[in-house]
């Protein structure tokens, strides 16, 4: 009974973390917007899969190496909160260019890096990285098997690609509303100042 409330509690949290919006939530709303649900399919992938190597590194000892080296994930901090500046400024030049040229994105450029940018993404965000070291392993119990672990870690990769799929489904409805030139700006400013501000907080909030 214990290990069924433990269960339940732990995918009740992970439910709860998937479903709110984050920075890769940002870059598949922005590549399906800008290629279709396709584009978004992509970025999810790519988060998945680097959600998928946080767990395998977690899961082969990776808590040893930060216990050595405790400033890695201080430097995974800076060089994420780098790059999702990086992705806001450069969305923030795309709105412009779209503003001044009265044209769409280059979609096919940002359909191919689509994939790159979800994994980027998550790869060099370090609260995935504490997830799967800290909260993932408080929920395994005592004397629970070595695959324990895996099977959580995996829950946790199968709904959040489940979450950001659904976030792909649906931007992908409502397209055609940023057809007109001000609305497409108006998502790309939006999704610059959402990821610059996500910059931030990666970048400026305590340890």
């Amino acid at each position: 009974m214990v290990f069924d409330t433990r269960l339940v509690a732990y995918l009740t949290y992970t439910f709860l973390l998937v479903i709110t919006p984050g920075s890769t939530t940002a870059v598949v709303i922005q590549h399906t917007l800008a290629t279709g649900p396709r584009g978004g399919f992509s970025a999810a992938l790519g988060a998945a899969l680097g959600n998928t190597t946080h767990a395998t590194a977690a899961g082969l000892g990776l808590a040893v190496v930060l216990a050595r080296w405790p400033a890695t994930l201080g430097v995974v901090k800076v060089v994420g909160g780098l790059y999702l500046a990086w992705l806001g400024t450069a969305s923030l030049w795309r709105a412009f260019r779209t503003a001044q040229r009265d044209e769409r994105p280059a979609s096919p450029a940002m359909s191919r890096g689509s994939f790159r940018q979800g994994l980027t993404v998550n790869l060099l965000n370090p609260s995935i990285a504490t997830f799967y070291l800290v909260v993932v392993p408080s929920f395994v119990p005592a004397d629970a098997p070595r695959w324990h672990f895996a099977l959580l870690a995996s829950m946790q990769i199968v709904m959040a690609f489940a979450s950001h799929g659904m976030w792909a489904l649906a931007f992908d409805r409502v397209r055609h509303v940023f057809d007109r030139p001000a609305a497409r700006q108006a998502l790309q400013a939006a999704t610059a100042v959402a990821l610059v501000a996500l910059a931030a907080r990666v970048l400026f909030a305590g340890p």
